[in-house]
């Protein structure tokens, strides 16, 4: 079955995969992975994302300051992050808002979030979304705008099934992880069931939120740690349980997320 796979976010350029880079790039052309949004989350690792960019076609590039490394960021990191996204065409993330994280600081959060929702939406560029404990909040932030145009990504959306509407009525995409598939995760399967099918996303966040064991198609293993983490060509394999989760025959399936993918990232695929 040949069908065109789209990754809504990972880190390709995380350094527990590299030392398997060639063999997983490989195996991503093998499986059918079309396009594929490598978020990078700070300063430091955004070098790396460009790179990837330059030299590996399916990658769509995406700058954030993610809420963990906001007390990191340098005093230029917003003309930093503007020279990044100036270099090729990318999306803007990941970004978010995080109450979970020991010694966060809420107000810096914000801040930085703001700005660069605000950058996004002048540029018209997608967002990829984290949050955690504050979707409220989240929400209120949105709302206020301004928005891109184009949309937003809700990264392994973790929110209730009342936030839907709203949130897609702001212009969210709600992306699904393989993670989900796990036991304990019933709530968060239950509320992708009510998510409109035009706004449904597919990620793999690899190297991180695994799939469970049985499900795994494309074992990778940390050479530092010696602990499974998760392959990008996977993919497929979130694709399957998706599938499973919603009753959907997967080509229809496969289908729908590749317009949805394209709708949102069109702008970045087609500068490519």
């Amino acid at each position: 079955m040949n069908l065109q796979l789209f990754d809504a976010h990972n880190h390709l350029h995380d350094e527990r995969l590299a030392p398997c880079l060639p063999g997983i790039l490989a195996a991503l052309q093998s499986c059918g992975v079309a396009q594929m949004v490598v978020n990078g989350s700070c300063e430091e690792d955004w070098p790396q994302v460009l790179a990837l960019a330059q030299r590996v076609p399916q990658v769509i590039p995406s700058f954030g300051c993610h809420p963990w490394y906001v007390k990191e960021r340098s005093a230029n990191w917003k003309e930093n992050l503007t020279r990044h996204l100036d270099a090729v065409p990318s999306a803007v993330g990941e970004i978010g808002l995080d109450k979970w994280i020991k010694d966060g600081d809420p107000a810096q959060q914000e801040e930085v979030f703001v700005w660069q929702l605000r950058l996004a939406s002048e540029r018209n560029l997608p967002v990829s979304i984290h949050c955690l404990q504050a979707w409220g909040r989240l929400l209120e932030l949105l709302s206020a705008g301004p928005r891109p145009r184009c949309g937003f990504v809700l990264h392994s959306f973790g929110g209730s099934r009342e936030l839907i509407a709203a949130l897609a009525e702001l212009g969210a995409y709600f992306s699904l992880p393989g993670y989900f598939a796990r036991e304990r995760k019933e709530r968060q399967r239950e509320t992708f069931r009510h998510v409109p099918r035009d706004r449904l996303l597919i990620e793999t966040d690899a190297p991180d939120q695994l799939l469970p064991a049985t499900r795994v198609e494309y074992p990778l293993t940390d050479a530092v740690s010696g602990k499974p983490i998760n392959h990008p060509a996977n993919l497929g394999a979130v694709y399957r349980f998706a599938a499973e989760l919603l009753d959907e025959p997967l080509e229809s399936l496969a289908e729908q997320v590749g317009e949805n993918f394209r709708r949102i990232f069109g702008g970045m695929m087609s500068g490519r």
